[in-house]
């Protein structure tokens, strides 16, 4: 069983950054794919990025320069470095782990979220 602890969320004005961090327990995750996603209320979850892996990763359009994918594999951590912030930006952002590329659906294991609010 796979555990997802997301933090690093928080409050920044437009143009700000911040850095989200996602560590996980439990079964070994080095092989999985990592995404992060991100909701607001009464619209679907959307894919931010995901990889990070010797594949590459791949950016939702709306964030592609701005954010950035990382991993830690010793550490279990993936990271979402967030640049340039927007307002349209703010949300509850989620990581995942098990799936492929953006599709929310593919994953298998979520964490909490932790959010994040750009004004």
């Amino acid at each position: 069983h796979v555990q997802l602890v997301e933090s690093g969320g928080g409050s920044v004005q437009a143009g700000g950054s911040l850095r989200l961090s996602c560590v996980a327990s439990g079964y070994t995750t080095v092989s999985y794919c990592m995404g992060w996603f991100r909701q607001t209320p009464g619209k679907e979850r959307e894919g931010v990025a995901a990889g990070a892996t010797a594949g590459g990763a791949v950016y939702a359009v709306s964030v592609k320069d701005r954010f950035t994918i990382s991993r830690d594999n010793a550490k279990k951590t993936v990271y979402l470095q967030m640049n340039s912030l927007k307002p349209e930006d703010t949300a509850m952002y989620y990581c995942a782990a098990g799936g492929y590329g953006l599709h929310p659906g593919s994953y298998n294991y979520w964490g909490q979220g932790t959010q994040v609010t750009v004004s």
